[in-house]
């Protein structure tokens, strides 16, 4: 069993030590989103080490896809088959569930999909997203859940949250029976509840309080950073956080932005993933902190600094900003590649800092004084 423990608190912000099967996680920590097994932007495992990653998420639904699920297994888990020692989180394929709407059905049963590559039938309740991230063999899987449009009807999104409550009973039942099964590859996998509710507080905190005495590993919120205001989201975590156990991780399902981050940790919550550092990078969008550079921009063209000079990671050791901007320009995939390390690095980093100012007892300073510097560039 993982065993959480607070290490630090100032106001609401908590640093924690959390053990898992597959190592120690300290937090607040960015999960890196590897959805197919690996990080886009040709980043290698032994990059992920390199740039100080805790801990890496990757997609069931994407994986049940390609190369399966049942492949992985045969592969001896996730783990193995991408090389990766450290702690690994899986998401249910819950959110795909939101973000597929046109290729999708949704019963009390579970949800039926149109495969986003070839069209074909999938279909996915509780006990097959239990099933599917059993076989792959993550340290940490999540409930799977119905993620509601912020613009959904009031009605809609209490119907959707009692079903998704329901679901959370079949999976922590089917995982339990999972893991208890002589051929499963991690009988230690922990399982975290999501609380949903759109922009409705009352039934979001009605949800929260729901599922905290459903005893979980940990609860993530979710549901938020599709479409509502941050002022709403800030907003809906004031509402939600203090009913979930304190005890347990609290998880920011896809957020965010630097800034969502440093608020979020302000309101007690202790892991986080997104897509922007990747994908932002990809495109030649790269972070400091002092604002963020696009990396196409002229007057790069012949600069010799470094991304950022204060940085450490391995873009901003050896190359300029006039040379990753040719690559960029040259479509070079090494320039792709600079820049979304880059930016895992500056995640992860930052989260070093947050945590070493949560323990100082110096976070709202931090805080404070990180927003106001990233509004510069």
């Amino acid at each position: 069993m993982a065993e959480y423990t607070i290490v630090a608190e100032d106001g609401k912000a908590k640093s924690a030590s959390f053990e898992t099967v597959h190592g120690k996680v300290e937090t607040p920590v960015f999960m890196n989103v590897g959805t197919a097994a690996a990080i886009k932007g040709a980043v290698s495992t032994e990059d992920l080490e390199g740039i100080g990653t805790q801990i890496e998420l990757s997609n069931t639904y994407h994986l049940h896809l390609r190369p399966g699920d049942e492949v992985v297994k045969k592969m001896g888990g996730l783990h193995k088959f991408m090389s990766w020692n450290k702690p690994i989180l899986t998401d249910s394929g819950g959110f795909q569930v939101f973000s597929l709407a046109q290729l999708r059905q949704i019963r009390e049963e579970g949800v039926t999909f149109r495969s986003h590559i070839d069209g074909h039938k999938i279909f996915m309740g509780p006990e097959e997203s239990m099933q599917i991230q059993s076989n792959l063999g993550s340290t940490i899987a999540m409930a799977f859940d119905e993620c509601p449009s912020s613009k959904a009807e009031r009605e809609y999104v209490q119907k959707s949250v009692d079903r998704t409550t329901r679901w959370l009973a079949r999976c922590r039942k089917k995982m339990q029976e999972l893991n208890s099964r002589e051929d499963t590859v991690n009988k230690e996998q922990l399982l975290f509840g999501i609380n949903q509710g759109a922009i409705y507080k009352d039934i979001r905190t009605q949800h929260a309080k729901a599922i905290s005495e459903m005893d979980m590993d940990g609860y993530a919120v979710g549901g938020l950073a599709v479409g509502e205001t941050h002022e709403q989201m800030y907003e809906i975590l004031d509402s939600v956080v203090p009913e979930l156990p304190r005890n347990k991780p609290t998880y920011l399902m896809g957020v965010g932005t630097p800034a969502n981050i440093l608020e979020a940790v302000d309101r007690g919550v202790d892991f986080f993933d997104c897509v922007y550092p990747s994908r932002n990078g990809r495109h030649g969008h790269v972070y400091t902190k002092h604002g963020h550079l696009n990396m196409f921009n002229a007057k790069y063209e012949t600069d010799p600094r470094p991304i950022d000079e204060e940085c450490g990671c391995p873009a901003c050791r050896r190359y300029s900003r006039a040379y990753i901007r040719h690559l960029m320009k040259a479509k070079e995939m090494l320039g792709m590649r600079l820049c979304v390390l880059h930016n895992l690095y500056f995640y992860n980093h930052l989260m070093e800092e947050i945590r070493y100012e949560i323990r100082k007892g110096t976070y709202s300073e931090y805080k404070k004084s990180m927003l106001e510097s990233m509004k510069e560039e």
